[in-house]
């Protein structure tokens, strides 16, 4: 073989065994990053893992207890009572601690818990019958207990939604008068505004996103609503956009109505005052009274006829 063959020959192999050098030591450090992150991966620990068995009682017991109770609820809630639930949690802001598919099946745990207290607690007091009767009683109580709280979850919000109004439309007003469209208005109150109708003009902006029309968007907040102020405001939007007429004038004429309506609640509210004291004052303030003024006198007579 030549010599210039053999310088070839050599030079190939020497570049073939630094290739296999270096392939082999990116390997090994993708293998030893590969291992680093397997480390960085948290592991469960033998230690802290407890069997079903070694679990405390009430642990185990409790969770199929409480579905099964669940289930029990869900069964006994029909389909209207579903809907009417579904529709006061609507008003009430739609609550992430309490969705629908948590209320239900809490109405059968309720209901459970609310026949037990009232029949011990009947039965301490009246015997067997009391113990059926207040059984009775403790299951209604507990079985609508849920939804009179949801009730009055959506009357506090819808009264909050209908103070947070004024306060609402004039931010709205100046932000539209100072060249913004209606949307971006919108968008304004609900990045700076705290009120639940702030949260409300939100969720109508996130609809509007999603593909939804922005008269349809706020028809469903009509519906999510029992205030009528705020459905009239909403009707006067959507007929405004609907015919083209200038909204700046429809939210200045919206906000004046509501400061109005605003000052006309305050102006009730104290014109009630004197009639809710009178009762305090009457049953608490002036037996005091009668005690201070007229007890001298009473224990005086009544020393004076002793002797």
């Amino acid at each position: 073989m030549p010599p210039s063959m053999v310088l070839v020959v050599g030079l190939v192999a020497l570049t073939g065994a630094v290739l296999v050098l270096a392939l082999a030591l990116t390997g090994a450090r993708e293998g030893a990053g590969v291992a680093r992150l397997l480390e960085s991966v948290p592991r469960p620990d033998a230690a802290t893992f407890v069997a079903p068995r070694d679990r405390p009682l009430a642990e185990r017991l409790g969770a199929p207890l409480t579905r099964r109770l669940g289930r029990l609820g869900t069964l006994m809630t029909p389909s209207g009572a579903v809907a009417r639930l579904q529709r006061h949690l609507d008003y009430a802001g739609n609550p992430a601690a309490l969705p629908l598919s948590r209320v239900v099946p809490l109405k059968g745990v309720t209901l459970v818990a609310g026949a037990l207290v009232g029949a011990g607690f009947c039965g301490l007091l009246g015997g067997a019958g009391g113990t059926l009767i207040g059984g009775v009683a403790g299951a209604a109580c507990g079985f609508l207990g849920p939804d009179l709280m949801i009730y009055n979850l959506a009357l506090k919000r819808q009264r909050e939604l209908l103070l947070s109004m004024p306060d609402v439309l004039d931010t709205l007003v100046i932000s539209v008068e100072a060249g913004l469209a209606f949307d971006a208005a919108m968008a304004q109150v609900a990045s700076h505004v705290r009120t639940p109708l702030a949260r409300e003009l939100l969720r109508v902006l996130q609809e509007m996103q999603l593909g939804v029309s922005r008269a349809a968007a706020l028809r469903a907040l009509a519906a999510r609503t029992t205030v009528p102020e705020l459905r009239t405001f909403v009707t006067a939007v959507v007929q405004a956009g609907e015919l083209g007429i200038p909204i700046a004038g429809v939210l200045r004429e919206h906000a004046r109505e509501m400061r109005v309506k605003r000052r006309q609640r305050a102006e009730e509210l104290a014109q009630k005052v004197p009639i809710k004291i009178l009762f305090p004052v009457l049953f608490c303030l002036f037996p005091a009274l009668f005690v201070v003024i007229l007890g001298p006198g009473v224990l005086q007579i009544i020393h004076a006829f002793a002797r």
